[in-house]
Order: structure tokens, then C-alpha cells, then sequence
């Protein structure tokens, strides 16, 4: 029997990394994992062996302003599955390099569609927008659903605007089988440190190792999240791709568990061995406008595949803290960022 294949972009972030591990764990899916060559593999190291053995990951290497590189990677992965996760992610560093963020994020998705549809592949297509589309919304059209006006507060969501847009676009036009995510707020182990509870917690693990002084920088802390743990995020990828795909869908998916910034800072830092930490606002760390109500209504996607989060906040959030503990306790330098 011919074993189904997948291709995922961006498979050495945070989700794109478990999501190989869950599809490792739960399928027999061969699986293609398309990264830039200069990129990090730190996420997927413990996977070094199966990637060396080529048995069921490769790696295809190239890059998503590069269609060129695109065209050959849909040729030799001939997927069955594509999720796109590939992308700009940082919404802070958007402020910086907004047309970076801007052509890697539509111009980079576009090129991909065009590169599979040109292809003689016909895959269920996973693209990955964001719950940053909706931006600032007020609080009487809380929680979040799919019909909510886009409103986004930096060049990362208006990027993201234009992904779920593009990916919608080829849906309709070309009849190609795909779906798109607003992803709320996801974290866990593999975090990246640009975001705020990662940072929070890499900041506590330095100081538990006396690395830095007992104060943890901030930046805006009022704004309200609802947190899912990004191993429910990757289950909940898979069911989009597998439980009766509609084409041209769009989908809020999120946790259960909502909570300040600062509230989830409150947690963290009851969890440290080392007391009476200070908490000190670094203005650098604001953006100029903010995602402040980021509160969703999961109900389509729920009832559509029958998934609900189930990992719960503590879990998550004593999960990312030790998976820093490690980090720092191995003697590896970090940016105090």
C-alpha cells in the first residue's frame, strides 16, 4: 500500500516541529519538511536520526520568495497534504521589516499555490493565517468568530489578512482543496523568545540561574488572551486536513483558557524557585498598537471535526518554563530579550 505524503513549510518552528512529532506518532505519512538552508534546526534536532535515515522525513531546502525552489519542491514531494506554515511570524519585528513580512508572508503563499496548482499534484491544503487578522476588536462582538470584521493592528496581521485572502482566492478560482486557520494564541515548549510568555519564562529560568538580576522585562500587560496548547493546535491541524475537508473553509481555532498577559505572568512567576521578582515595563517592548480582546468562538470548527482543546494552561505554561530551565541549565548563551 502506497503510504499517503505531506508536505509542511516552516517544519522548524514551534508547531510545524510537532506537528512531526504527532504525525510520526499517528500516521505512517511520509513526511516533507521544506526549510530554508541557513535556518535553524535546532526544533527537529531530536529527530536527527529519522531525518539521516530519509525513512519517513526529508528535508527539501529553498525558500518561499523563490518559486523556482517552490516548483521543485511540489515536483519531488508530491503531496497528498500541504500545510503551510511557513512565514514572518514575529508580530514586533513586523514594525521593523514590514515588507519583509509583507512578500514573505502573500507574496510567499501565492507563489506556493501557484507552484502546486501548476503541478500535477491535488492536495488538501492547510494555509495558516492568524487570529491577528482580527486585531482590535471591541468587547460586545467577543467572543471572535469567522464573520468578524478584519481589523489589524501591525504589518504582520495586515500580512496575514492577506494570506487567509489569497488562500480563500485560490480556493474559489481554481477549485483547489483548500482551508484556512485563525489560530489564537498557541505556545508550549520550542516557543519562540519574541513572544511574550516565552521571553517571560527564559527571563525566570536566567534568573533561577543567576545569570541576570531578579526582573523580568515586560511590555504591554493588559492585553486579554485565550491560550491553547500548540500540541492541541497540531491535533487540531491534522483533523482540518483529514475530517471531511470543505473546500475554501475558514476556521477560528483556539483554547479555552483566557487570562491577561499579565495574569499568565503572575503564574509563571509563582512557579520560580527564586522569590520577590520584579516586574519592570520596558517600553521597547510595546507595540504601537495592539490585539488587546483576542477571545474566540470555536464553534465551527468543533462541531465541523469534533476537536476541543484538552492540554490544560498549567501544563502548557510549566511545560514552556522547564523546557527554558533546560535550555539555560545546558550552558548555552542567550539574548536577554
Amino acid at each position: 500500500m502506497v503510504r499517503k505524503r505531506v508536505l509542511i513549510t516552516g517544519i522548524t518552528g514551534m508547531v510545524g516541529s510537532h506537528l512531526v512529532d504527532y504525525l510520526l506518532e499517528k500516521t505512517d505519512w511520509d513526511i516533507y519538511g521544506f526549510c530554508r538552508w541557513n535556518e535553524s534546526l535546532e526544533n527537529i534536532e531530536h529527530l536527527t536520526n529519522e531525518i539521516n535515515s530519509g525513512e519517513r522525513i526529508k528535508l527539501i531546502y529553498g525558500d518561499l520568495n523563490d518559486l523556482s525552489s517552490l516548483i521543485k519542491t511540489v515536483n519531488k514531494s508530491k503531496p497528498n497534504y500541504v500545510f503551510h506554515l511557513a512565514a514572518q511570524s514575529y508580530p514586533q519585528t513586523s514594525f521593523d521589516a514590514p515588507l519583509e513580512t509583507l512578500d514573505t508572508n502573500i507574496i510567499g503563499t501565492a507563489k506556493l499555490l501557484e507552484a502546486i496548482r501548476n503541478s500535477y499534484s491535488n492536495p488538501v491544503i492547510h494555509v495558516c493565517a492568524s487570529s491577528e487578522v482580527f486585531g482590535r476588536v471591541p468587547k460586545e462582538l467577543t467572543p471572535i468568530n469567522e464573520e468578524c470584521k478584519f481589523h489589524p493592528a501591525s504589518p504582520y496581521a495586515i500580512s496575514k489578512v492577506g494570506t487567509d485572502l489569497v488562500g480563500r482566492y485560490y480556493a474559489e478560482a481554481y477549485g483547489m482543496k483548500i482551508m484556512t486557520t485563525r489560530m489564537f494564541t498557541h505556545t508550549g515548549p520550542r516557543r519562540g523568545d519574541v513572544f511574550a510568555e516565552s521571553t517571560f519564562a527564559k527571563q525566570i529560568a536566567m534568573i533561577e540561574e543567576g545569570i541576570i538580576e531578579p526582573k523580568v522585562h515586560v511590555g504591554n500587560l493588559d492585553s486579554l488572551r485565550t491560550w491553547a496548547d500548540v500540541r492541541d493546535a497540531v491535533k487540531a491541524y491534522h483533523m482540518l486536513v483529514t475530517v471531511n475537508p470543505v473546500s475554501g473553509e475558514y476556521y477560528n481555532i483556539g483554547g479555552s483558557y483566557s487570562c491577561t498577559i499579565g495574569e499568565m505572568l503572575t503564574y509563571l512567576v509563582s512557579k520560580s524557585t527564586v522569590k520577590n521578582i520584579e516586574i519592570v515595563v520596558d517600553k521597547d517592548r510595546l507595540r504601537p498598537i495592539d490585539a488587546d480582546l483576542q477571545i474566540p468562538d470555536v464553534t465551527k470548527f468543533t462541531n465541523h471535526t469534533g476537536w476541543k482543546p484538552e492540554i490544560p494552561f498549567e501544563k502548557t505554561m510549566d511545560d514552556l518554563l522547564n523546557y527554558w530551565r533546560n535550555k539555560i541549565k545546558s550552558g548555552r548563551k542567550f539574548l536577554t530579550r
